[in-house]
């Protein structure tokens, strides 16, 4: 491990960098995503977003609030949740990725994380302490709320900003990187052994210290993480109308059989418990973790990776309780979500946690955002029943409910989670072993490793990755320097692709591997069939029992009434009981369906003939049912719905059984 005032070694680049595990992260100094699906949303990301998301900052007031608690006038002058603090450290971090994935100490970006730390900076007391909610004059006190102020959330947030500092080359002549050490030495004191025996009702300040003692050799702040970890489940929070899972207060994490309560709050703890169980060795704690998180992705999880099926808590509901209707899934779910299965990955080296990273990815982060780049959703719905609305261009939202994606919100977690994720997105690429590299996430660009070749000695080196996925499933791997003795070269074959082979040998999904010693210029050709495939729920999951869902690659695919004949409303459709999916030459998905016959009434219940032909006429239906067949109906990637105006839209697609 480094310390902040130390030079980055190649590895301080990467997102998490864990002391052990079954494989090393290679950092977005390390790997370059040079084009195709993902490079055009991280120039997007650079271009729009984070221009976006500062400029509304400023409007709304969030980023004032430091210069007000600086000057001493805060109180009565506060704009923004109690939360607000912790979005504008999201921001620092995205710029402070993107600046190190440029490499380039001029961008704006660079400029940003500057100016923005000296505000912060100004505004923390001299014992640490930083919050623009609390503790000065006029204010609520210090630690007043723990359950619902969110104050160590914003710290573990802050904390997060500088670990990108400290990782992409920064040390304490960095802002962002003493406030930060500041502030967690104050934590340390507030709440070590002998103070304050709490937690805060938000996780987050968990993995943010146990990332920031791997990033500056401090064990102190690893020992804060544990005892934030192992003191959760306690009942230590008041309580609340939803109960202590809400805050996963009910159960300590090493007895809890499956995520529950609100679903970012159970993400983020759990990534801090594993950060928490792979750097003490403590392998009950990472089994626990690792066995509620596959419990939540068997039991309570949508076919898109999404998270959290409440609304009014924004929780996990029980398992196998999935309406499509009325999902919420989270965007910043979603990220947690990659938090977790990206850490597990590191931890077990099991790929099936690569294939929740790609499925969350195509599915949840890329549905946020819009085309432009500077409109999100916060939820991400699977079935909107009524036309989505516009939404005010320069009033935040105050909803979180999918519409049209919205520009901001009053709580805008999500825009800032997603830049992020998105500015740091090459450090879930790929990973090294002693012996070879793996690749988890397949982009175009180039890999850099180091591994041991002939005589233990480290050797540097250099793949590259060309493919137009997720269009296209082939996936080409030339080492352009290899090194001197044979080498591993690993890669994920997802779950989802029947018949990939690997140089024209045919493999099942997980890690399949090829060794031998490789010679300069030389590929390895992965094919991955990705063609549509018809899915259906398991039966528990009656909210969708009778429908079928289509995936093409990683991607989900939805109906939306803009490709309807006019009229049409996604309700109005059905597909034929011997529906075909044709998928011509990678062009549009097409699916064969039929308009529902219409049975208004005074009622909505209707008697039905039963027999051999199942519960499914109505007795005194109108002529013409089961209704008119249609042309071949298209399906388009779920992540690309609601970018061509008001419109209605399932994932999961009625069969009729006539």
């Amino acid at each position: 491990m480094s310390s902040s005032t130390s030079t980055p070694t190649a590895r301080d680049a990467v997102i998490v960098d864990p002391a052990r595990g079954r494989l090393h992260p290679l950092g977005i100094d390390r790997v370059r995503i040079e084009s195709g699906f993902w490079a055009d949303r991280q120039r997007l990301n650079a271009e729009a977003t984070q221009p976006h998301c500062l400029a509304w900052e400023q409007r709304v007031g969030w980023i004032d609030n430091f210069a007000r608690t600086a000057n001493g006038d805060i109180a009565g002058h506060r704009h923004g949740r109690e939360f607000s603090d912790s979005d504008v450290y999201k921001l620092i971090e995205a710029l402070a990725w993107e600046a190190g994935r440029t490499g380039d100490p001029e961008t704006e970006a660079e400029a940003e994380v500057r100016r923005l730390g000296a505000l912060v900076e100004a505004a923390q007391c001299p014992d640490g302490y930083i919050n623009t909610q609390y503790g000065h004059e006029g204010q609520a006190p210090r630690y007043s709320d723990l359950a619902l102020g969110h104050e160590l959330y914003c710290f573990g947030h802050l904390i997060q900003a500088a670990v990108a500092r400290i990782r992409t080359g920064h040390g304490d002549e960095d802002a962002i990187v003493r406030v930060a050490r500041r502030a967690a030495d104050h934590l340390c004191r507030e709440f070590g052994p002998g103070a304050r025996d709490a937690v805060c009702g938000h996780p987050e300040i968990e993995a943010g210290l146990a990332e920031l003692a791997r990033a500056t050799g401090c064990p102190r702040y690893l020992e804060q993480a544990r005892l934030f970890v192992d003191r959760r489940g306690h009942g230590t929070l008041p309580p609340i109308e939803y109960g202590p899972v809400y805050f996963q207060d009910d159960v300590p994490v090493r007895d809890a059989e499956v995520l529950r309560g609100h679903a970012v709050r159970a993400l983020y703890l759990t990534a801090g418990a594993i950060d928490v169980a792979v750097e003490r060795g403590d392998d009950e704690l990472l089994e626990a973790a690792r066995a509620q998180f596959d419990r939540a992705l068997a039991r309570r999880t949508y076919v898109t990776g999404g998270m959290g099926s409440h609304h009014q808590d924004e929780a996990f509901g029980e398992d196998f309780e999935l309406p499509a209707d009325r999902s919420y899934c989270e965007t910043c779910a979603g990220v947690g979500a990659i938090m977790v299965a990206w850490r597990l990955l590191l931890a077990t080296g099991d790929e099936r946690y690569g294939d929740v990273i790609e499925r969350t990815l195509y599915n949840v982060v890329a549905t946020s955002m819009s085309e432009e780049g500077t409109a999100f959703f916060y939820a991400n719905t699977l079935h909107q029943r009524t036309p989505t609305q516009q939404t005010a261009v320069d009033q935040p939202s105050p909803r979180a409910e999918a519409q049209l994606r919205a520009p901001w919100f009053e709580v805008s977690c999500c825009p800032t989670n997603v830049s992020r994720t998105l500015s740091s997105l090459a450090g879930l690429v790929a990973t090294s072993t002693e012996s070879g590299v793996q690749i988890h996430q397949f982009m175009t660009g180039t890999i850099h490793a180091t591994i041991k070749g002939g005589h233990g000695a480290d050797q540097e080196v250099e793949i590259r990755v060309d493919t137009a996925y997720p269009d296209d499933g082939r996936i080409t791997v030339t080492i352009e320097r290899p090194p001197a003795g044979p080498m591993d070269l690993t890669v994920r074959i997802p779950e989802w692709a029947g018949g990939a082979t690997v140089d024209g040998a045919r493999v099942g999904p997980g890690a399949r591997t090829v060794t031998r010693r490789f010679r300069a210029g030389e590929s390895v050709t992965v094919d991955l069939a990705v063609a549509p495939r018809v899915l259906a729920a398991d039966p528990r999951v009656d909210a969708v029992r009778g429908c079928v869902a289509v995936q093409r690659g990683p991607e989900v695919l939805c109906l939306e009434s803009v490709d309807l004949p006019r009229g049409l409303s996604v309700e109005d459709i059905e597909l034929s009981p011997s529906f075909r999916v044709i998928d011509d030459d990678r062009g549009p998905v097409l699916v064969g369906a039929r308009a529902i016959p219409r049975l208004d009434g005074s009622w909505p219940y209707h008697e039905v003939a039963t027999g051999s032909a199942g519960p499914r006429t109505p007795v005194g239906a109108p002529a013409g049912a089961p209704g008119a067949a249609l042309p071949g109906i298209r399906l388009i990637p779920y992540h690309a719905w609601a970018n061509r105006g008001p419109s209605t839209m399932r994932v999961w697609m009625p069969v009729s059984t006539d």
